[in-house]
């Protein structure tokens, strides 16, 4: 019996040992660049799912090709409660993304704040909105 406890306490420690750190690194910005990007388009579709919401954006390169970009933010539950819906944004409408981009070089964008096209702009990760 105090064998069983034994094993059962031991292999509860290792799983907590190895997924601790996968969490970790989940929530981590390594993947990211620390500089700010600045990514302006037309809303295509907006994902207000968990784990993370997501904003996709078609916006023009340097060269005119359009780019799909992917904006992500926090939980819905997080955005919620800063008063943000899944009806807020609309395929179709400009909006103008600020954030971190991926270290990959993929149109992906960690998103701190962004800015509507009326001129509105809220704060993604924390912080106060600028209205």
């Amino acid at each position: 019996m105090i064998r069983n406890q034994v094993v059962t306490f031991l292999g509860l420690a290792t799983a907590v040992l190895l997924l601790g750190g996968t969490l970790s690194a989940h929530h981590g910005s390594a993947a990211y660049d620390p500089s700010m990007t600045t990514v302006t388009g037309t809303i295509v579709e907006f994902q207000f799912v968990n784990p993370h919401c997501q904003l996709r954006v078609d916006a023009k390169d340097d060269k005119g090709n359009v780019v799909k970009w992917t904006g992500e933010f926090t939980n819905p539950t997080a955005l919620h409660r800063r008063g943000w819906t899944k009806d807020m944004f609309k395929p179709g409408d400009q909006i103008t993304l600020t954030g971190n981009r991926a270290k990959s070089g993929a149109p992906f964008l960690r998103v701190l704040k962004l800015e509507l096209a009326d001129g509105r702009k809220l704060a993604a990760l924390g912080g106060e909105d600028e209205n």
